[in-house]
């Protein structure tokens, strides 16, 4: 049975003990492109093979993929999960259509809130036929400057995919609280940022001439000015900001995305019935590796990845069934090769080229070891 294995970081909660604000959730944004969903026709081919019309979209965004799913399978019912309430309110407007009604359910949640919204939906545990994991940030959020994910979009340095609704740290809490030695570990291990102790060294050093740091502009600026090394590229030759590797770190720690994923696979086994579909789409290796890891079975007491998922705190177990059991494998991958966006894709929707697909049909069942459980 599955354990809520996803406590946050020790860092998260040293700073939780001294931030008590909470902010609202983020209004939906105005003007903003709409997002283009990514491999979105590959993503609906492997999931047609599902056994059943059940589907849970564990990722709605702007409901790309769930509107191509229930296009494509007029028989199809969508689980639309997000934590974003902007992308839940578009999901309850999608619900309420002449065409979507009683196709599309609306959540409302994090990966880790699956236990409990299975309860209040009276789903039992395998019983979903196919699931879409979307990870990452989705274009309403980076186009919208008030959520603070984007350095080319002046706003608030908030960074938080549920726009504050449960409280938490946003980015310019953590900046303004963290040790420099845990802000080495953020920016190194979350953001693969090489030079993570001179960045971590100016941000100390500003926030100690009482320079406070509270909108994305500023800390772009304060970045670039640490590093005055001129233009970047990132891992495939392509140009890059400086910034976009400490943007990167900041996003996934103040919302605990890898844990979230590594849980998101874990439920993704509990969920889904014998010869389910599960398709992800990960948009840098950190993501790809977890997924890829639990795919392949590589994953021991719960987690995958030990390196990124450093902070994670988990249970150690020493029972050898138990281990055995948890790194047998419970999917067979569908494509041989991990898939990634066309030229022609990728032209169109320029977000799309770190796209990778992978699918995955479950072949077993995991033994129940955990206490708490999807009834």
């Amino acid at each position: 049975m599955l354990k809520r294995l996803l406590i946050p970081t020790r860092i998260r909660l040293e700073y939780l003990r001294h931030n008590t604000n909470t902010a609202t959730a983020a209004a939906p944004p105005t003007g903003a492109a709409p997002h283009v969903p990514v491999l979105c026709d590959t993503a609906i081919e492997y999931l047609k093979g599902a056994p059943g019309r059940t589907f849970f979209d564990m990722t709605f965004g702007a409901g790309g993929h769930t509107r191509r799913l229930l296009d494509t399978l007029p028989d199809a019912k969508v689980y639309a999960l997000d934590r974003d309430p902007v992308a839940y309110q578009l999901a309850q407007e999608l619900s309420e259509t002449e065409e979507y009604k009683g196709r599309i359910i609306p959540l409302l949640g994090k990966f880790s809130d699956i236990p409990r919204l299975f309860g209040e939906q009276n789903l039992a545990k395998n019983s979903i036929d196919g699931m879409l994991f979307d990870f990452g940030c989705s274009s309403m959020q980076f186009d919208e400057a008030a959520r603070g994910f984007s350095i080319s979009h002046d706003g608030p340095l908030d960074m938080r995919m549920d726009g504050g609704l449960s409280g938490g740290l946003s980015a310019a809490d953590v900046l303004a609280k963290v040790d420099e030695g845990d802000l080495v570990k953020i920016l190194r291990i979350y953001g693969e940022e090489k030079a993570a102790k001179k960045i971590a060294r100016y941000i100390v050093d500003a926030r100690n001439a009482m320079i406070k740091i509270e909108t994305t502009r500023q800390l772009a600026n304060l970045v670039e000015d640490a590093l005055d090394s001129g233009p970047r590229k990132d891992k495939l030759q392509r140009p890059a900001h400086s910034a976009t590797k400490t943007f990167q770190a900041l996003r996934i720690f103040v919302n605990n995305e890898l844990n979230e994923i590594n849980y998101g696979m874990l439920l993704a086994n509990e969920m889904l019935r014998l010869d389910g579909r599960l398709v992800t789409i990960t948009f840098h290796s950190l993501e790809d590796t977890i997924v890829k890891r639990h795919i392949n079975g590589h994953v021991v007491a719960g987690a995958a990845n030990p390196l990124p998922l450093k902070y994670s705190s988990h249970e150690l177990i020493d029972d050898p069934e138990m281990l055995q059991s948890l790194n047998e494998k419970h999917w067979r991958q569908l494509n041989r090769h991990v898939i990634v966006p066309d030229p022609e894709e990728v032209s169109r929707n320029s977000r799309s080229r770190s796209a990778k697909l992978r699918a995955a049909v479950k072949i077993s069942a995991p033994q129940e070891f955990y206490e708490e459980s999807i009834e």
